[in-house]
């Protein structure tokens, strides 16, 4: 069975639509877990709508405001599933994605260094996301999927439930935000995925969601931002690519107040100056 979570926030009027593609789907071999990270609008008036179905399993649970990553964790503590599908409250699945997504599992679930599956994004009107893979399947990290394959643009990750228990998103005092990358990161450096060729996610870029107000967001949350720029550095991965992730370490570093920060090794600190000067853009940014 697949665990489906979906963190929201104040996205009551989304919430149909999500379930309608849901409830569209060729199987039903799945769970819905709906996590409200503390929700002020009418998201608890219409949950009866979605208990008394009799499709697939349903699970409500709420929780003070701390943020999507602190959602995800509370939901992959709950779930029932082999595999955790995260499925935010804008998107939609095509009909046939939980039947493309256990058929590829079933290809490498057997695997000792199996972390799930991942597959490709689209927008709702059907234009691809990012580069794709290239090629119909790949059988690698999510690091070297991006660093050796070159593959830009999300992707719709699915790690087995017992790998995001082994790796849950840090949680820090103060901050609401922790970047995916820095646990996909971390899983990486473990497992690999089996990842497909084949659209299983619908996905477009609304105004005011987490993408359309990033920058701010992690200025915000400096520390989850910094801690997933340093740990970059560390991974076997290009140079360059190395270099930016200083720069941006010291970007959101600005942002942080305090000593409990990550620290990142003496020999970028050359790179203060850049990351200065990408905090002062961003400070303009945000204000215009």
């Amino acid at each position: 069975m697949i665990s489906v979570i979906t963190p929201t926030y104040n996205r009551a009027n989304l919430l149909e639509a999500l379930f309608r593609s849901l409830a569209k789907q060729t199987i039903k071999n799945f769970e819905w877990i709906l996590v409200d990270d503390g929700s002020t609008d009418c998201t608890t008036d219409i949950i009866s709508r979605f208990e008394n179905n009799d499709l697939f399993d349903f699970a409500y649970l709420k929780k003070p405001n701390g943020g999507k990553h602190t959602a995800i964790n509370l939901g992959v503590r709950h779930a029932k599933g082999d595999l955790v599908l995260i499925l935010d409250s804008d998107d939609t699945l095509p009909r046939n994605a939980i039947e493309t997504i256990s058929r590829h599992y079933d290809l490498c679930k057997n695997r000792e260094d199996c972390g799930g599956v991942c597959g490709v994004m689209a927008h709702h009107d059907g234009a691809r996301i990012g580069t794709g893979l290239g090629r119909d399947t790949l059988y690698v990290s999510t690091l070297d999927l991006r660093y050796e394959y070159g593959v830009k643009g999300d992707l719709l990750e699915v790690f087995k439930t017992s790998v995001l228990r082994e790796f849950p998103f840090p949680e820090i005092t103060g901050e609401k935000f922790c970047p995916e990358a820095l646990v996909w990161n971390r899983i990486a450096t473990k497992y690999k995925l089996y990842c497909f060729n084949e659209v299983v996610y619908y996905r477009d870029y609304l105004e005011g969601g987490l993408t359309d107000r990033i920058v701010k967001i992690r200025m915000d949350s400096p520390r989850a931002s910094m801690m997933t720029y340093q740990e970059l550095t560390e991974y076997d991965i290009p140079f360059k690519d190395k270099l930016k992730a200083a720069v941006n370490y010291w970007r959101f570093r600005f942002c942080a107040k305090g000593d409990n920060t990550p620290s990142i090794d003496y020999k970028w600190y050359f790179a203060i100056p850049f990351g200065y000067l990408m905090h002062l853009k961003d400070i303009r940014t945000t204000k215009s």
